[in-house]
C-alpha cells in the first residue's frame, strides 16, 4: 500500500509540473537540477512585426508578396546602404532594363500585376503614391505589383519610409527607377560592384527581390505561388549579368 501512495504522489507531481506550462519543450531532463529550457524557440516573423517597429522591421527584405503569403518566404540575411539618389546610370541603367524586362514586359512604368481584376483608374506613371496606397486599400484580395519593378504594397510602404517620401509624389519613371536602385542597394549592389560579392551570389539575392529572375535551380525564389515563376532562363541572367559587368566573377 505505502508503495502505491508513493507512485500516486509522484504521479501527481508529474501533472502539476506539466499543467504549470514546463512542457512547452525540454532542455534538460524532468529530474535534472536547474531551470528547465525549452528545445525550441519561436521567433515573431518579419510579417508580423507592429508597423512602428521599423528598427524589427528593417532587418528583412520586402517579400514580393503581400497580404497571406507574409512571412512565408524566408528574408535577406541583411540589407545593405548606401546612398542612392538620383538613380544611377551606366552599367547599373542596364540592369535596371533587365530586371524590368523580366518583370514588367511591354507596359513598363506603367505595368499593373496581371492579376489585379480592379485596376487603377489612372496609368501608374500619372498617379501619386497616395493614389496608389488608396487604390491598394480599397481593392483588397487581389495583387496590386506596380510599375516597371513590380513593387508590391509592403515594399512599397518601406521605400517610403525609408526615402522620406509623401504622398504627393508622382509615381513616375523617375521615382520608379530610384526606388528600384534602393532595392538593389539593399541587396548588395554596391558590394558586388566593390569586387566584395560574386555575381552569383547577388543574382541569387536580386532573385529573392523579384520573382521573375531565377535563382541558381532555374527557378523563381517564389516558383509556383499565386502563378509566379521565373521568365528568363539562369543561363540568360548569367549572360547579361556578365555582359553588364565584365569585370565581375
Amino acid at each position: 500500500m505505502a508503495s502505491r501512495l508513493v507512485a500516486l504522489a509522484r504521479c501527481v507531481a508529474l501533472c502539476a509540473l506539466l499543467a504549470s506550462g514546463a512542457g512547452e519543450g525540454w532542455g534538460a531532463s524532468l529530474f535534472s537540477g536547474g531551470a528547465v529550457q525549452p528545445l525550441i524557440t519561436r521567433a515573431a516573423p518579419a510579417a508580423l512585426l507592429p508597423d512602428g517597429d521599423k528598427k524589427g522591421r528593417d532587418r528583412f527584405a520586402g517579400s514580393l508578396f503581400d497580404g497571406p503569403a507574409r512571412g512565408l518566404f524566408a528574408p535577406l540575411p541583411e540589407r545593405f546602404n548606401g546612398p542612392v539618389t538620383p538613380a544611377w546610370q551606366g552599367p547599373v541603367a542596364h540592369l535596371r532594363d533587365l530586371i524590368a524586362s523580366a518583370e514588367a514586359g511591354p507596359d513598363g512604368y506603367d505595368a499593373i500585376q496581371h492579376g489585379a481584376q480592379i485596376r487603377p483608374q489612372k496609368a501608374p506613371t500619372q498617379m501619386t503614391l497616395g493614389e496608389i496606397l488608396q487604390w491598394i486599400e480599397d481593392t483588397p484580395g487581389q495583387p496590386h505589383a506596380i510599375g516597371r519593378y513590380q513593387i508590391i504594397p509592403s515594399t512599397l510602404r518601406h521605400l517610403i519610409e525609408k526615402e522620406g517620401l509623401t504622398a504627393q509624389q508622382p509615381y513616375d519613371p523617375s521615382l520608379q527607377d530610384r526606388l528600384a536602385d534602393v532595392l538593389m542597394t539593399e541587396a548588395g549592389l554596391q558590394a558586388f560592384l566593390a569586387g566584395e560579392m560574386g555575381r552569383s551570389a547577388f543574382m541569387d539575392r536580386l532573385a529573392r527581390v523579384w520573382a521573375g529572375l531565377p535563382t541558381a535551380n532555374g527557378h523563381s525564389h517564389y516558383h509556383g505561388y499565386a502563378g509566379n515563376k521565373a521568365t528568363i532562363t539562369r543561363a540568360r541572367f548569367a549572360a547579361q549579368m556578365a555582359r553588364i559587368f565584365p569585370g565581375s566573377s
